[in-house]
């Protein structure tokens, strides 16, 4: 498990550990350097190692060749969830290098290390929606009171995984995760390997250390929790997001292990009942905190970001009828505000 102390990663480590899995987790605790102290992911560990006996951790940067291919070589897993990102669609920019070498060439590292050790390990990649670039912003739209939805009924679903991913501004971040993504698929179709990309709205759940620059729902709720004063960036609010509980995210990686596929894409996400606009979140919280959102419209939005984005979920549905999201957005919301107001009195105590 790449990525073990982020959200998805320590959800995931939890969620098939209890189904007897032995999980070795490697994070190198990059989240911190990526966003400050805000971003730190440490306590995770810790909860990791209390909660999760035989949790094995390896503190080892996906970077570094020569030690993903030696542990690769020792364990010789028999599943491969690789979580481990560069995740901001904003921070990239500013460290092209960096987010290049984590996203697309740790991507490949993994993908090399699995094909020489388990070549027959299903290898389950987060993706990003991203990928897609801003090509989802040239569907007609339709403005309605408090979000931006899809005019053509050909889109009543949401995105597909057929949607053009070329010929449109991805931010360096996208860009970096389509090259991870398209190499996934690549090892599965050249090599004949299970590989599986899934394409990430938003991934969002109670334990997700939520900044500006990352973690919509998290940041929103803790802003509120705070009295922080929370940025809304363009498209007067009305921007939509897909929001998908972790949970539910491991899930279906669990589906996927049981009947593996070789070189398959999923736009993995909440679909159209779990999206909301900023507004509607806003609106939400405070019905859950009592506590009114403090916030600021800057009339910028940020480079290459969706106006309207939900996936469209029934390729995923057909493929494994067994799944299903268990959590619905009202209930996400309020499990974030428990975690948040939890973390922030034991901080403050």
């Amino acid at each position: 498990m790449t990525g073990s102390c982020g959200l998805i990663g320590s959800e995931v480590t939890r969620w098939f550990a209890r189904r007897g899995f032995s999980v070795t987790g490697i994070d190198s605790n990059h989240r911190a350097v990526f966003f400050g102290p805000e971003g730190d992911t440490s306590w995770v560990l810790g909860q990791l190692q209390s909660e999760i006996a035989d949790y094995r951790h390896a503190a080892i940067d996906i970077r570094d060749r020569e030690a993903v291919l030696a542990l690769m070589e020792e364990l010789k897993p028999n599943l491969i969830i690789h979580t481990a990102a560069q995740p901001s669609h904003d921070r990239a920019a500013a460290i092209p290098f960096l987010d290049f070498e984590v996203n697309a060439l740790g991507t490949l590292h993994l993908l090399e290390a699995a094909r020489r050790f388990c070549p027959e390990s299903p290898f389950i990649h987060m993706s990003t929606n991203k990928v897609y670039g801003d090509r989802p912003n040239t569907i007609p739209l339709d403005e309605l009171e408090t979000r931006w939805d899809y005019a053509d009924a050909a889109f009543e679903h949401g995105i597909a995984e057929d949607f053009p991913i070329d010929q449109s501004k991805h931010s360096i971040f996208g860009a970096s995760k389509l090259a991870g993504d398209v190499m996934v698929q690549e090892y599965g179709r050249y090599f004949g390997m299970p590989t599986c990309c899934l394409r990430g709205g938003c991934l969002t759940g109670p334990n997700h250390t939520g900044v500006e620059l990352h973690g919509f729902l998290s940041y929103l709720v803790k802003c509120n929790v705070e009295g922080r004063e929370y940025k809304v960036f363009g498209y007067k609010g009305k921007q939509v997001r897909d929001n998908i509980h972790s949970e539910d995210v491991a899930g279906f990686m669990y589906e996927f292990w049981k009947a593996p596929r070789v070189a398959e894409v999923y736009n993995l996400g909440g679909g159209k009942p779990n999206s909301c606009s900023i507004i509607e979140a806003f609106r939400m919280v405070e019905s859950v905190t009592g506590k009114p959102m403090n916030w600021r419209y800057v009339d910028e939005n940020r480079i290459g970001d969706h106006i309207c984005y939900y996936s469209d979920l029934r390729k995923m549905r057909a493929h494994y009828p067994d799944w299903k999201l268990s959590k619905t957005l009202p209930a996400i919301v309020e499990e974030i505000s428990a975690s948040w107001k939890q973390r922030l009195a034991k901080s403050a105590s």
